[in-house]
């Protein structure tokens, strides 16, 4: 089910994408109007604006309810396992301790580091 959901999902925004693209904006029926541009198309001079603003009013919708059901199927399927539930702990291993050196060594290789305060 939620393929199907998917598929037209992917469709719809295809095609609205498409419909979106095809459509001319307010400036292009005044320029019509003079004389310039295809006033006569595929579909008439208005026939154009009514069949793709219906098209795309059919594709928008079809488009709503499909993200509205994908978000309604992934909110009541079962909890999902993220990322971070899929790791294993690592075994803890204690840190290698650092070797303690002796004062007296300190003094000796010029270092001032001996005189530091405990």
């Amino acid at each position: 089910m939620e393929t199907i959901v998917w598929v037209i999902h992917v469709l719809t925004a295809v095609v609205l994408i498409g419909l979106v693209l095809m459509q001319h904006g307010k400036g292009a029926d005044m320029g019509a109007a003079f004389g310039t541009g295809s006033a006569g198309s595929v579909f008439g001079s208005s026939g154009s604006a009514n069949f793709l603003s219906r098209s795309t009013a059919v594709a928008a919708a079809i488009f709503f309810i499909t993200s509205l059901s994908l978000t309604y199927i992934y909110s009541h399927s079962a909890p999902q396992q993220g990322v971070m539930d899929k790791v294993e702990p690592a075994a803890t291993q204690p840190a290698p301790a650092a070797p303690v050196a002796d004062p007296a060594d300190l003094s000796k290789s010029g270092s001032k580091s001996g005189e530091i305060p405990k």
